[in-house]
């Protein structure tokens, strides 16, 4: 693989581990308590906002290792942080405000490195786990 081969769930996902790992920290910040990353139910609310539906579990893991293995994102159990390399991404962008920025990110990407492919997998249990959680959240309208 080679610079230009990322696919636009990559970005997709990538915009989402930004924007839930920037609103978990400010929630750590006002509540004094210490950020451990993004949870996979965090991610997908973000994804869902952007792009108003949820990645499957093949599409979520496929993205993720992909991210992961290009050192862009760190996945540790369930929790999802922005690597430094990612963050030097997001933070170079051009400005394009969020309607926009899963396709601005996606040509970033594409012009800046390559896929990986991180030993990452993502079980159906915990996918489901994720889900039922971000669903509990919409019902609670939170």
């Amino acid at each position: 693989m080679g610079a230009g081969d990322w696919q636009w769930n990559d970005a997709w996902i990538f915009v989402s581990a930004v924007i839930a790992e920037r609103l978990e920290r400010d929630r750590a910040l006002h509540a004094a308590l210490p950020m451990a990353g993004a949870s996979l139910a965090d991610v997908l609310a973000a994804a869902d906002f952007l792009h108003h539906s949820v990645p499957s579990r093949a599409e979520l893991e496929e993205s993720v290792r992909r991210l992961a293995g290009a050192g862009l994102i760190v996945v540790e159990d369930d929790l999802v942080e922005v690597a430094p390399a990612g963050e030097q991404l997001w933070r170079s962008r051009p400005f394009s405000g969020l309607s926009s920025a899963v396709m601005t990110l996606q040509a970033q990407l594409n012009r800046a490195t390559s896929p990986g492919d991180a030993d990452w997998t993502l079980d159906e249990q915990t996918y489901a786990a994720a889900v039922r959680e971000y669903s509990h959240r919409l019902a609670d309208g939170r």
